[in-house]
């Protein structure tokens, strides 16, 4: 059963529109630390501590965001968040906590889904600043915004869907974002430097594989064959640009 953390009081009107964290450790103190913050910033917090219980805690709850530590019990962090990437319903964002700070071990993170990574010891405080930042760049756009239609391929950011024909394409969070972005710019180059910034905000790695990683994701779901992209494409020594 997941565990729910206690919650700071907030007001009546803003319940429903808070957002659901799970936080998922197996050092009790980490957790409740970690509970403790993002409950005084007004989340709805619930926790886990192994493998199988984070992965039906995330089915159950289908929360806004997971974070999750890599060395877990039964089942390790990798696994589990590699099993909750394929159930397309939970679009939950994932953080990642970890010991390890080689770039290996952040880039294979990256590679299967997570949306951010902190090595501990880390601040909860910028733990608590990352979950915010993930979400902030989740949210819906404010107003009726049109969906991006070119060719075959429909974003609907109001929704945060996207189709190809008659398929629904099934896209991370940050994925998400990468796409509607490029896709808002067609033809239009940019650095791995501004995609950085525009599309991951101030708030979590200076590390631009990072985006590399993600465009990569993107070809593999979106082309029919992602060593020869159509739509993503690279323009060698400068970046990237979307063509219809």
């Amino acid at each position: 059963m997941p565990g729910a953390a206690a919650a700071v009081s907030i007001d009546p009107m803003e319940e429903t529109s808070r957002a659901t964290v799970l936080v998922v450790d197996d050092e009790p103190t980490i957790v409740e630390v970690v509970a403790n913050y993002l409950g005084r910033a007004g989340f709805e917090t619930h926790t886990a501590a192994d493998g199988p219980s984070a992965i039906s805690s995330a089915i159950q709850i289908q929360p806004d965001l997971i974070v999750l530590d890599l060395m877990l019990p039964e089942i390790g962090g990798m696994e589990v968040m590699r099993i909750l990437r394929e159930d397309e319903k939970l679009t939950s964002a994932i953080i990642l906590l970890t010991s390890k700070s080689e770039e290996s071990d952040r880039l294979v993170g990256l590679r299967r889904g997570a949306d951010d990574y902190m090595v501990k010891p880390f601040s909860p405080a910028e733990l608590v600043a990352r979950v915010e930042a993930v979400l902030r760049r989740a949210s819906p756009p404010d107003g009726k915004t049109e969906p991006i239609r070119l060719g075959d391929l429909t974003i609907d950011q109001s929704q945060r869907r996207v189709t190809m024909g008659e398929d629904e394409i099934a896209l991370t969070q940050l994925e998400f974002d990468l796409l509607a972005f490029l896709a808002s710019h067609p033809g239009q180059v940019f650095s791995r430097d501004h995609l950085m910034e525009e599309v991951w905000g101030q708030s979590v790695h200076t590390d631009t594989s990072t985006v590399t990683v993600h465009i990569r994701r993107l070809r593999e779901k979106l082309e029919s064959d992602p060593s020869e992209p159509s739509h993503v494409e690279t323009v060698w020594g400068v970046g990237y640009r979307f063509r219809p």
